[in-house]
C-alpha cells in the first residue's frame, strides 16, 4: 500500500508537523511518499525517517494560494491509496478538494489511528469522541502535536513534476538538472517516443535531438504496434529491449507497466507528457506536463546551447 502525505510549508520551510504525519503513515505500514507543493521543503522531507520518496510539484500556480489550482496540480502527483495531511486550514481545504476530485471519503482532525484503520477524532467542538473504522482509499487530516515526530536520518529520492505554464522555463530547469548529473558528450542517452507523438513522421523531431546529444531513439510498444514505420528493434520494454542509460527521455509515453519494466532502472528519467496523471511521472526524476509540440523545440534549443557551451 502506498501512502501519500501532502506537506505544508511555513515561510518556505517544511512544516514540522510533516514528521508527525510520517509517524502516522508508518503505523499503517505502507510505502510513504511526501508531496511538496511549490517545491518547498523537499530536502527536509527527504531526511525524515521512513520516507521512501519525495515529489516536488512545481509550477507558476504556486506563486499565490488558490485551493482549486493547487489541488489540481497536487492531485496529479499523488499516487497513494491513503492520503494524509495536517488538520490545518491548508490541509483541510486541499484534502477536501482532492477527496471530491477522487470521489473518496475524507475524515478530518484525527487524534488516534491503528494499523487496521480504526480511527478516533473529536466531534461537536470536542464535546464527544467519535470512533470509526474505514477501508479502501481515503483522505485523512491529522491533528498536530498528537503523534511523535519521526526521526531525521532518512535519505529519500526526490522527483520533480513541473506544471509551469511557461514550458520554456520547465525545459530549461529539466536540462539544468540533467546537466548537473550527466555529461551530454556521453552517448549513454536514449530519447523514446510513444503513441502520444501522434504520427510516425513526428519521430523526426526525436532524431534531430538525438543527433545533437548522441542519443539512441527508442519507442514504446504502443508506438511500435500502431505504426509499421516504427520497427520492433526500437521497442523499449518488457517485450522489447531492457535499457539502463544514464539519461532516459520519454516523450508522449504514458508509462504502461511493460514499458516501465524495460527502462525504470535508467539512472535519470525525464518525462514529457500532456497528461498530468500519466504513470510515467511516477518513476521520472523530472516531469514536464506539456505537449511534445511545445516541449521538443525548446528542448532542442536548450540542448544545442549546452553542446555549444
Amino acid at each position: 500500500m502506498e501512502i501519500s502525505i501532502i506537506a505544508e510549508n511555513i515561510g518556505g520551510s517544511l512544516n514540522p508537523v510533516t514528521a508527525q504525519i510520517v509517524s502516522v503513515a508508518k503505523i499503517l505500514d505502507g510505502e510513504v511518499t511526501v508531496v511538496c507543493p511549490g517545491g518547498f521543503g523537499v530536502e527536509e522531507a527527504a531526511k525524515i525517517s521512513g520516507v521512501s520518496k519525495v515529489v516536488s510539484v512545481e509550477g507558476d500556480c504556486f506563486a499565490n494560494f488558490d485551493g482549486m489550482a493547487w489541488s489540481q496540480a497536487i492531485n496529479s502527483a499523488v499516487t497513494g491509496e491513503i492520503l494524509l495531511s495536517s488538520s490545518s486550514n491548508f490541509g483541510r481545504e486541499i484534502m477536501a478538494i482532492i477527496a471530491a476530485m477522487r470521489d473518496i471519503p475524507i475524515i478530518q482532525d484525527i487524534t488516534d489511528l491503528s494499523a487496521d484503520m480504526a480511527i478516533t477524532r473529536p466531534i461537536l467542538s470536542g464535546k464527544a469522541i467519535e470512533k470509526l473504522e474505514i477501508g479502501g482509499s481515503c483522505c485523512l487530516t491529522i491533528r498536530a502535536n498528537v503523534f511523535a515526530a519521526a526521526g531525521n536520518d532518512g535519505d529519500a529520492d526526490i522527483k520533480t513534476i513541473n506544471h509551469t505554464s511557461n514550458v520554456g522555463i520547465s525545459v530549461k530547469e529539466a536540462i539544468a538538472k540533467a546537466d548537473e548529473k550527466l555529461d551530454v558528450s556521453e552517448a549513454e542517452i536514449i530519447i523514446s517516443g510513444g503513441r502520444g507523438m501522434g504520427d510516425p513522421d513526428n519521430f523526426s523531431y526525436l532524431y534531430e535531438i538525438s543527433e545533437i546529444i548522441g542519443a539512441a531513439v527508442g519507442a514504446s510498444r504502443a508506438a511500435v504496434d500502431t505504426w509499421e514505420q516504427i520497427p520492433h528493434s526500437m521497442q523499449v520494454g518488457q517485450t522489447g529491449k531492457t535499457v539502463t542509460p544514464k539519461l532516459y527521455i520519454a516523450v508522449g509515453i504514458s508509462g504502461a507497466i511493460q514499458h516501465l519494466a524495460g527502462m525504470r532502472t535508467s539512472k535519470y528519467i525525464v518525462a514529457i507528457n500532456k497528461d498530468p496523471e500519466a504513470p510515467i511521472f511516477g518513476v521520472a526524476d523530472y516531469g514536464i506536463v506539456s505537449s511534445w509540440e511545445d516541449a521538443l523545440p525548446l528542448l532542442k534549443t536548450e540542448l544545442e546551447k549546452l553542446v555549444l557551451d
